[in-house]
Parts: C-alpha cells; structure tokens; sequence
C-alpha cells in the first residue's frame, strides 16, 4: 500500500522549479516510495528513474557526470525529470549534483535520495547554495500512521465528535504507534512480526550505517544505542558514557553524529539566551522512532502497562514537534539545581505529565520568573481530546511559522492515555 506521504505533499510544489530535490533520512523511512510517488506527479512528462546500488551505474557516473548521456537516453529538447534514489553511493555527489544543475537547470530535474545523511554532510564539499532544496524523511507521523492503517476520519475529526466505537479504536492505534512505531514495514506487519521486522532494520540496515561511516567497533555502537534508549529525556555525558563503553570520548562523539545523521535519534540543546551557553552545555536526547527505541530497550509491553509512560509520552511530544519546527528551535531548560522544563520553542515552554495533578507547581516558578514573556504550560492526560484536530489538513512542516494561536494551541495537545 503506498500511502502519500506529507512530505511528498509538500515537495510536489516544487515539481516545477529548477531546484535539485533532496530527500533525506533513515533507511526504510519511505524515501525510495516518495520518490515513486512524484514520479506518478510527472508521468506524462519525460522522465527516469535509477538506483545507485546498481554498481554498474554507479560506476560510470563516478568517472564523469557526463556519463548520464551514456546511462540514459535524454532529449534535451524537452524538460526531462531524472529520479535517482541512494545519492550517497557516488564518490562526489556535489560534483555531479553541481554539473548537472549548472549545465542544465532548465532541461533536466534531478530528484534525489539519500540514506545515512551524514554521508550528504561529509560528500557535500559545496554548499549547492540556490540550487537545492533539502527534505527530511522521518518514519510515519501520526496522522501517517492513522492513513496506513486506513483510519482516515480518526484523524479528520475532533476527538468528541468521534462514536464511542471510534475512540476506542484511535486509542488502540494510537498506543499501537508509541509501542511499534512508524515504520511504514512495520505497520503493515501483523502484531507477531513487527518484532522481527524491527529486528531487521536494527541489524541489517542500521549497520549499513555503521559501516559506511567507517565505525568497525559495531559491537560498541549498538551498546551505546541501547544505553541511549533507556535515557530518552536525559542529558547524554559524552564522558561518561565513554567511561561506560572503555572508549574516547572523540569516539563517542562520533557515534552520536552518525546516529543523528542516520534519523535515529536526536540531541535538543539547552535554552540559554546566552549562545555561547547553550553549545557548551549537554543535550537531552530522544529517538525519532518509537518501535527502534521499544526493540533495543526489548519492552513490547502494552503502553498503559508501562513504568516508562513518562518517558515515551515525552518522546512523543517531541516526535510532534519535529512536524512543526527545525530541530534547532526546541529547546529544554535546565538549572544546575536540577529545575528543569521539557521544552522551550519560540516564545513558549511546555512541561510534560502523565498526571498533571502530580506536578508540583512551585518547580517551574523560577523559569516563569526569569522569563515572564515565555508562555508555560503542563500538558497531561487531562488535556481536551478536542485539541488532536491538529492534523485535519495539509502538512505540518509547511504549516511552520504561519499558523495562527488557535492552530498553535491546537498543535500541541496529548492524548487520553487513560
């Protein structure tokens, strides 16, 4: 089942330009399906589509970006649009990127995909400033996952408009998605092989990573994978941790850049109003997925079961706000005392409770004081079920910095995990 994915929806508009696409994320996110998917946008128009793991192609283009004429037959008479998905094969992707779009921005569309972004980063050697329009492929949102499940109207509808029969059915789904994740092959598996689905992309695709960035101690990466799985919401001592494992520090440093860069897991900075603060100071840490986060801690258990409820609704949080703004926009705060906020975005702070009526207000008060205009709330199970009509339209990273107070409040809802 190819269920069109948001990002798709948002890159569609720029069919037309002459920007190179780049699709990016982890591997089994669904980037090879959105490309297809534009694909069908265009087919009436001239256009072709390959795979860099074909080595034979490969080859070729590494010699020269020239050799395209040789791979395919290209009319330069007409606009032709050229897909190639897995990018970070060759040798130079900017140099090819570059030539092509230089050369022949007005005839030939190049639309691309890449795994292990952190391969991009590294290849990358120029900017491809003005030429290029980069696009993050996370596994599934939500809403996504409501479509795969082909639940549309549980995701259409505010909560209370919903029949009895129907808020059963978002709850069971909902807490399907924090337990299994987003993984479009995982949704689609039975609840007996989900495990071994994940089992797979852990062990066979997530060590692609590891070895085209060149990390042999594979061993040590996944145990530091699952030490960050059971510290989602915490600050990440790269020390310590490098005490823990009996390797340096540089080593850990570096297989957090790659797990950052692979979509696995994301490092969120201090609030500081100084700059200089906030890049010194240790990061939180959470995963984009909540099936790989689930497998490596092995806890399958149902979510209302769960001593780590905490935890995952934090993450999930998170995993929303990664729809609406840059991964550098959300902020936790954090004192030396140990008075804390989960997140700070924009002129806004928010503090996540399973049970809001356990929270202890007097907490947050010296965060109220030091910044008056930022606004602060507790979020909980107690939020209005009316709040998830977030996700009635369009795409939510299209909707950054032009949505209203309303559709912001909205936005930010959790919910009934009761």
């Amino acid at each position: 089942m190819s269920i069109i994915r948001e990002v798709t929806i948002k890159a569609k508009k720029y069919l037309e330009s002459d920007e190179v696409l780049i699709f990016v994320g982890a591997r089994q996110a669904g980037k090879t399906t959105i490309l297809h998917q534009l694909e069908e946008e265009i087919k009436n128009k001239p256009h072709f589509f390959i795979n860099l793991e074909d080595k034979e192609i490969c080859h070729l283009l590494n010699k020269s970006p020239k050799e395209i004429f040789k791979i395919l037959p290209i009319n330069l008479e007409k606009r032709t649009y050229i897909f190639i998905d897995e990018i970070q094969y060759l040798k130079d992707p900017t140099n090819f990127l570059k030539y092509i779009y230089d050369q022949y921005q007005s005839k030939i569309k190049l639309i691309v995909s890449g795994s292990s972004a952190f391969y991009v980063d590294k290849r990358f050697k120029d900017s491809l400033s003005g030429r290029k329009k980069i696009f993050n492929v996370y596994t599934t949102s939500l809403k996504e996952f409501f479509k795969f499940k082909e639940f549309d109207n549980l995701s259409i509808k505010k909560f209370n408009d919903l029949t009895l029969i129907e808020k059963d059915k978002f709850k069971e789904l909902y807490y399907e998605y924090l337990i299994f994740g987003g993984y479009p092959r995982v949704i689609m598996a039975s609840i007996e092989e989900k495990k071994e689905v994940l089992r797979d992309i852990v062990y066979s695709y997530v060590k692609k990573d590891i070895y085209e960035a060149n990390i042999r101690q594979d061993d040590i990466f996944y145990r530091l994978m699952k030490i960050l799985a059971q510290q989602i919401g915490n600050l990440v001592n790269s020390s310590e941790l490098s005490l823990t494992l009996g390797v340096s520090k540089t080593a850990i440093d570096n297989y957090l850049y790659v797990m950052q860069k692979s979509f696995h897991i994301s490092l969120i900075r201090p609030f500081y109003k100084n700059i200089r603060k906030e890049l010194v100071k240790m990061p939180k840490i959470y995963f984009y997925d909540f099936g790989l986060r689930n497998f490596l801690v092995n806890d399958f258990e149902p979510f209302l079961l769960r001593t780590d409820k905490g935890q995952i609704l934090e993450n999930y949080f998170f995993r929303s706000l990664v729809n609406r703004y840059y991964i550098d926009q959300i902020k936790f705060w954090r004192t030396v005392d140990g008075a804390e906020v989960d997140f700070v975005v924009e002129d806004k702070a928010y503090e996540i409770k399973v049970n809001k009526k356990l929270a202890k207000v007097s907490k947050y008060k010296l965060f109220q004081k030091k910044y008056p205009k930022i606004k602060f709330e507790i979020l909980d199970t107690e939020m209005i079920m009316d709040l998830w009509a977030f996700t009635t339209t369009g795409n939510m990273e299209s909707l950054r910095f032009e949505v209203d107070e309303k559709v912001s409040l909205i936005f930010f809802a959790i919910i009934n995990l009761l």
